[in-house]
């Protein structure tokens, strides 16, 4: 999945996932240093609905949002207990997402890799869900454009994007070969409540 990331650069440029069908409230924390490229994006995206209808033969369930919405989904098997699922329970979905970017060290050696953990409920527990996916890239410095702001990353399967880079950075201080090490981690939850 290609992102426009924040890099050493745009806190606009970061663009935020959204959950399907579903829209909520977001809220972001960024955190950079004055003068030190890179930083950290976090978006926490909640949305809450409740429980309005059940079939349990087929396990789908009908949800309507706070702003009144209906969504249906089926339950898949990774939904444990099921069969606690009641009409009127509260279910709060969140997706937090962080970017966190920054130069590589000279000389460290950076390796792409992704991997992700999936949480489910013990048995007789309530039904939840907890998903963490974690990637790690990098991309280069292939060109700096000092007057215009802006600098073009090359990354690993060759693609190029220029960025626009933030005002308190000193261009002067890059090179072209540099390194840009881009982490991003996606936490889904899905927790259900009893009114």
């Amino acid at each position: 999945m290609k992102r426009s990331y924040l890099i050493i650069f745009p806190i606009a440029a970061l663009a935020t996932t959204s959950c399907s069908s579903l829209t909520g409230e977001t809220e972001t924390t960024v955190k950079t240093e004055h003068g030190v490229p890179g930083g950290e994006v976090t978006d926490v995206t909640t949305f809450k609905a409740t429980v309005t209808g059940i079939d349990a033969a087929k396990r789908k369930v009908t949800l309507v949002s706070r702003d009144g919405k209906k969504l249906n989904f089926t339950a898949g098997p990774e939904v444990r207990n099921f069969d606690q699922i009641n009409v009127g329970d509260q279910l709060t979905v969140s997706l937090t997402e962080k970017f966190i970017l920054r130069m590589a060290k000279p000389g460290e050696k950076v390796e792409d890799k992704a991997y992700g953990t999936v949480d489910l409920p013990s048995v007789g527990d309530k039904p939840s869900l907890r998903m963490s996916d974690t990637y790690q890239s990098s991309a280069v410095i292939s060109a700096i454009n000092e007057k215009k702001r802006q600098v073009t990353l090359k990354f690993v399967d060759g693609s190029t994007e220029k960025y626009t880079v933030r005002d308190d950075l000193n261009l002067a201080e890059r090179k072209l070969g540099e390194t840009v090490v881009i982490r991003s981690n996606e936490v889904y939850e899905i927790i259900l409540e009893k009114p």
